[in-house]
This record gives structure tokens, C-alpha cells and sequence, in this order.
């Protein structure tokens, strides 16, 4: 029996059994995960191990497989938003708004510009926080508690943002087709206000532990290094390939929501290593608090939260209770009556990790034809093996904790 074709604690088995070191040591197999609480997720990886050093590794993934591509394909357009917010839940609002903008592609569908400059202002926000998690995380991987303790408190006031807009926190099914179910209330914007007074002195510090630190330079420089070609031939996106020094983001390639009204730099690294996804982390998040100050500078006079589209927007609930158009529209919006075209769309967006993209495929039924879901997660955690061969083990796990694999997205 060919020994690839062999599960593979049995083809190490075999090496081991067959391949002895100079010194007559022989090798070992490690298992990192699926519960180990340094993977940030389940997930397994079967490493062969020289001492501490990794030889090779095969990830094992699905723990946590949930099948939404194919549940998508049974739920009415409007179900589909809870789903995404459980991809990468460290930035739900952008997975969000991401599927709504794929529908109104698809319906052709005009959002005015407050409504726009609204959702920027949230999915920058969402990115502020995805990045936080990243960073801080990857501190405590290498022995600095501090950094996550001192800016975990920003994300719980972000999260209190959150809660002002749609009402939840961590999964927020935030916002509908055409735009948000109801007008940012004047709550919002005062701790919206806040946070941009508060926020940005305290990521100055958490960059100043961390930046010129001798301990975490030692821990994460030419660490999991990758070259621009080899993280293009592996579909990187996002900050792990701008770090590598690509300056692609979908925000400027194919631009949407308004983005091409903003000023903004789109921050690369040189040796594509842990220590240039950290800097270019925390170089994006001073990118999102100038995007945001940016819409709010901009917004357009009014009240305008959403499109005209009776036919896909929600009415008022108490109007539902009183008229029975109303009515008839919830009922149809909610169960799906409305007829959508024949269609086949993509629709990518700027995720915290990458290119979140949404392929619909649609036969003008209540529910998608298809639908694939391009998790960023899932396209960059295949190339974890060749970053950590040769590696120390504890190398992996900063390696890991700088790509930012959410379990959630990689999985779906």
C-alpha cells in the first residue's frame, strides 16, 4: 500500500520507523489541536517532529464544519445574514453587509450615500476590532499579557456601538437590503465620538510595547516568512499579502459603498514575516480611524438610511400592525414571495482577513441557485505546513496567531 495514501499518523509512523538521526534519536509525532487553546480554534495539526523541530505537518479541518452553502441554498435571501455573521465573527458587520450588497447587485439596487458612508463607518469599525483580537493575541502568544488586557476594553466599546445600531454585539445581523433597518440613533454617534477620542492614544501605546520591543522582534522577525509570489500562488489576500508587499485591497482595486470618495493608505511590508503582518495591522487600523472621521466629515445631510425598495425593505412594524400593505409587504419580504432575477454574481469586500467574496447563482426562486462563500481563512490556512516546516514549535504558534485563521471562517 502506497504510503500516501495511508492516514497520516501512519506515514509518520512509517518515517519514524524507518528514518533514525545521525545521533540514533528518532523522531516523534505532536499533535497541535483540535483543543488546543493556543490554536484559537478547532483545528488539528499532526506534526513530525525532530525535538522541537517541525519537519512536517498536515492539518486536519471541519471541526466545526456547518455546512451554510449548503443551508443557504434552503433559506429565504433575509435568513441568509445570521450565517455570515458566523464566518468571522471578529468582524461580523462587514460579512454582513458584504451579502447585502451582493443582493442589491443583484437586484440593482441604488443605496443612497448616507447609507453608504453608514455602513463604511461600521465595517471600518469591524476592522478596527478584527485587527485588535489579531495583534493582541499574537502578544499574548509571546508572553505579553498586557497589550490584549489594555485595548480589549476598545472593542467592548465598539461592541457598545454595535448595540446602539442593531441592537447586538458579537453576531449582529446588522442592516437590510438598501441599506439599515432603522437610522443611527444620536447615542451612536455620541460613543462613536468618544471611542475616536479615547482609542487612538491607547493603540499609540499598545504599538509603542510592541513595536521596538527586543522580546517580540526576537519572536516574530523572519518568523513564517513569505514571498510575494508564493502567497499570490497560494491566493493570499488582505494583510498577510500586503505584508509580503502586494498592495492589494479590494477597497481601492473594485471599489464599493463609496470608498473612492476617501483618502487612505494602503499599508505593505517588505519580508512578508510575523513581524510585517503585525506592523501592517496596526498601520490599517490608523488607515480605518481616518476613514472614519472622513464619512462622518462627509455625511450627507438628512435622514437617508435606506433605498426605496418597498418590494425588499421591511416597513415599519407598526405599520404592519395598521395597514394592510404593509402588511402584505412583510409577509412577502418575509417569506420570500418577492421574485429575484436569473442571475450568476460575485461580490467581493474587504474583509479583516482578506477577500471576503459572495458567489450567487440564482434561478428566480425564494432561495439561492448557489451559493459559495470566499472565506479568506480557508484559501491562506493551506499554506500554514511550508510556513512552519523547519520551524521551532513555538514558532508555529506565533506563525498561526499572525495569520489570524478564525476557525468560523475557515470552516463555514
Amino acid at each position: 500500500m502506497s504510503e500516501l495514501l495511508l492516514p497520516p499518523e501512519h506515514r509518520y509512523a512509517k518515517r519514524i520507523k524507518e528514518q533514525l538521526n545521525e545521533d540514533g534519536s528518532e523522531l516523534s509525532i505532536l499533535n497541535l489541536g483540535p483543543t488546543h487553546p493556543a490554536t484559537h480554534g478547532i483545528f488539528q495539526n499532526i506534526l513530525l517532529m525532530d525535538g522541537e523541530r517541525i519537519l512536517e505537518a498536515e492539518p486536519t479541518i471541519g471541526y466545526i464544519h456547518r455546512a451554510f452553502e449548503k443551508i443557504a441554498e434552503n433559506r429565504p435571501f433575509y435568513q441568509i445574514t445570521p450565517l455570515t455573521d458566523r464566518m468571522n465573527y471578529c468582524s461580523s458587520p462587514i460579512n454582513n453587509m458584504g451579502w447585502w450588497m451582493t443582493l442589491e447587485k443583484l437586484l440593482d439596487i441604488e443605496v443612497p450615500k448616507r447609507a453608504q458612508y453608514l455602513r463604511v463607518i461600521v465595517m471600518e469599525l469591524a476592522r478596527i476590532t478584527d485587527h485588535i483580537i489579531c495583534n493582541s493575541i499574537l502578544g499574548v502568544d509571546t508572553g505579553a499579557y498586557t497589550g490584549f488586557l489594555y485595548v480589549f476594553q476598545f472593542r467592548e466599546k465598539v461592541y457598545e456601538i454595535y448595540e446602539e445600531i442593531c441592537g447586538a454585539r458579537l453576531t449582529t445581523n446588522m442592516g437590510r437590503i438598501g441599506g439599515f433597518e432603522r437610522d443611527w440613533s444620536p447615542e451612536a454617534f455620541r460613543k462613536l465620538d468618544v471611542f475616536l477620542q479615547d482609542f487612538p492614544a491607547a493603540w499609540k501605546e499598545f504599538e509603542n510595547l510592541f513595536e521596538r520591543n527586543r522580546i517580540f522582534i526576537d519572536r516574530t522577525v523572519n518568523v513564517g516568512a513569505i514571498t510575494a509570489e508564493q502567497a499570490m500562488a497560494y491566493g493570499f489576500t488582505g494583510p498577510n499579502l500586503r505584508a509580503a508587499g502586494v498592495d492589494y485591497d479590494v477597497r481601492v482595486a473594485q471599489p464599493y459603498s463609496s470608498y473612492e470618495d476617501f483618502d487612505f493608505i494602503i499599508p505593505v511590508g517588505k519580508s512578508g514575516d510575523t513581524y510585517d503582518r503585525f506592523c501592517v495591522r496596526n498601520a490599517e487600523v490608523w488607515e480605518s480611524l481616518s476613514i472614519i472621521r472622513q464619512a462622518l466629515e462627509k455625511m450627507p445631510e438628512g435622514n437617508d438610511f435606506h433605498a426605496d425598495v418597498p418590494d425588499y425593505y421591511l416597513p415599519p412594524k407598526e405599520d404592519v400592525y395598521t395597514s394592510m400593505e404593509s402588511l402584505i409587504y412583510h409577509f412577502k419580504i418575509v417569506m420570500g414571495e418577492v421574485p429575484v432575477p436569473v442571475a450568476e454574481i460575485y461580490h467581493p469586500v474587504e474583509g479583516g482577513n482578506g477577500e471576503l467574496g459572495f458567489y450567487l447563482v440564482t434561478d428566480g426562486s425564494r432561495t439561492p441557485y448557489r451559493l459559495h462563500f470566499r472565506r479568506p481563512c480557508f484559501i491562506y490556512y493551506q499554506a500554514y505546513p511550508e510556513m512552519i516546516k523547519g520551524s521551532l514549535l513555538s514558532d508555529a504558534i506565533v506563525i498561526l496567531s499572525s495569520l489570524n485563521v478564525i476557525a468560523g471562517e475557515l470552516d463555514a
